[in-house]
């Protein structure tokens, strides 16, 4: 992870359950004095402690590590407020419906924010029969290309994965579709809406 565990985490996760830090370091095989250390700084939980520690505290792996609580407050979530992580080092996409500490090969990744389409990132969007068939003019090269386009509907999104020297296309049903994304590996995510001229 790019971040460790802190004390002061462990310490209002403990308390929060209304536990000492004996019973914290019974539940974990370790002594009170080494929770002790954990909590004001001068020590870090081993690795290998790291899931009995979460467990222990009621609490998943990544939300200790993060230091934040994950907790599910979308009561009438829609589509298009869908978030989208994209991991630098391998170009895992991880959609998301709400809040959430995403991680992929160690890095906690922050949702993308999508920007309206540049010139260089404008769509061609055409109505072929039921279809979307969407198309662009971006190089498609081994280091600047477009990495994936999706359409959002308003129950999911479908998505179409593009690779380097392939074609900067994709077909989508039309059906319930609000708005479409391109991820470029070099600039980033952009929302483009499904009529050109209606830039949301």
């Amino acid at each position: 992870m790019n971040q460790y565990v802190t004390g002061a985490m462990i310490r209002r996760l403990r308390e929060e359950k209304r536990i000492t830090q004996q019973q914290l370091a019974e539940k974990i095989n370790v002594s009170d004095k080494t929770v002790s250390k954990w909590e004001t700084g001068r020590g870090y939980p081993d690795i290998s402690l790291i899931e009995p520690l979460a467990k222990a505290l009621g609490v998943s792996v990544i939300e200790l590590f993060s230091g934040e609580d994950v907790v599910n407050t979308n009561r009438s979530f829609r589509m298009q407020r869908m978030k989208l992580c994209v991991c630098p080092v391998c170009g895992n996409v991880i959609p998301g419906t709400g809040e959430a500490v995403v991680s992929c090969c160690g890095i906690t990744l922050p949702p993308l924010e999508a920007e309206a389409p540049d010139e260089a990132h404008a769509a061609r969007i055409e109505n072929v029969e039921d279809e979307y068939y969407v198309s662009f003019s971006h190089e498609m090269s081994k280091t600047h290309y477009l990495s994936f386009l999706a359409a959002v509907r308003d129950d999911g999104f479908d998505f179409v994965k593009l690779y380097p020297e392939g074609g900067a296309e994709a077909r989508f049903k039309r059906r319930g579709v609000r708005f479409f994304y391109a991820f470029c590996n070099r600039h980033g995510l952009f929302r483009l809406p499904v009529r050109p001229d209606k830039i949301e």
